[in-house]
């Protein structure tokens, strides 16, 4: 993967170099904004790159999960870059439809043609490791991006050819800006959650206690708290509720509980504390008994 992003992240530059010299002969704000598009995507997929190295480097002493989230921090970057491009496209296309330009459509269409097959070949070489990790797929959503506007440059260029209408230019910057602010929004708000330690997505606190509460062995499950070391990697810590049972019977309760956590949430590091029914009776011997929580609230 290391490889692809590399590459990828050079044939991106040049391609900006190509979009920009392009736009300035075509007169084009649709090609610069997307040349603008498409060097935040460069950007993205060397950070991606980056990211990639470093989640591969072992956990050490101070580091102890290791650096899984620096793909997330990376994510959340891009995310940001996407967010401030988007707002000088808008700026720059407001003042091209007071002061409407003309545009060289044939140039224009030409180089989206081109940039629609690099972003395509990019995606395709991206596609399986974009559903495992966030930051891969924040790379990926970049591309789907341009590939996007690419098409809406193509027909905006067509629509000048037979019309004249010179404003579809900078509508089109518009358009193009609108789906930069859209691509970045669901990569923020995925990124946040996992760096303010949130719930992953797609699990619910409700369906993991009541599997939980399934397996045999177990009576009850509570100070449960599920959160993400990286874009795939999740944790999970709780107080579990069993039966006076010999340390063999526990053992085995544990096994039962971590292979079905692993297997139906794919969650596999877990921390998880037994508490006996005797001590949940009798308010002793537990190391946080059943009650305390509720008890030192009212105290409060």
């Amino acid at each position: 993967m290391a490889s692809v992003l590399r590459w990828s992240m050079g044939a991106t530059l040049l391609f900006v170099a190509v979009e920009v010299v392009a736009g300035i002969r075509a007169h084009s704000l649709a090609l610069i904004s997307d040349a603008g598009h498409n060097f935040t995507d460069a950007l993205a997929l060397m950070l991606a790159w980056i990211a990639n190295y470093l989640e591969a480097k072992p956990a050490n002493e101070i580091k102890t999960y290791g650096y899984q989230r620096a793909g997330v921090l990376s994510a959340f970057a891009n995310a940001l870059t996407l967010a401030a491009l988007s707002a000088w496209i808008f700026y720059e296309s407001v003042e091209r439809l007071r002061q409407p330009q003309p545009v060289h459509q044939e140039i224009m269409m030409a180089v989206a043609l081109l940039g629609l097959l690099l972003n395509g070949g990019i995606m395709w070489a991206l596609r399986s490791a974009r559903l495992k990790d966030i930051n891969i797929r924040s790379a990926f959503v970049h591309m789907l991006g341009d590939a996007l506007g690419s098409i809406a440059i193509i027909a905006g260029a067509v629509i000048i050819s037979y019309t004249g209408w010179v404003q579809v230019d900078p509508v089109l910057s518009m358009l193009i800006g609108v789906l930069i602010v859209w691509t970045a929004v669901d990569i923020i708000r995925e990124s946040l959650n996992i760096l303010l330690e949130g719930l992953p997505r797609g699990l619910t606190l409700h369906d993991v206690s009541v599997s939980m509460k399934g397996v045999e062995g177990v009576m009850g499950v509570h100070d449960l708290h599920i959160w993400s070391l990286g874009s795939s990697t999740h944790a999970l810590s709780c107080h579990v509720l069993i039966e006076d049972v010999p340390p063999s019977s526990s053992d085995a309760i544990l096994r039962r509980l971590n292979g079905m956590l692993a297997e139906r949430f794919h969650i596999f590091h877990t921390t998880v504390q037994f508490e006996h029914a005797s001590c949940a009776v009798s308010g002793s011997g537990c190391v946080i008994p059943v009650e305390t929580e509720h008890h030192e609230k009212h105290r409060h």
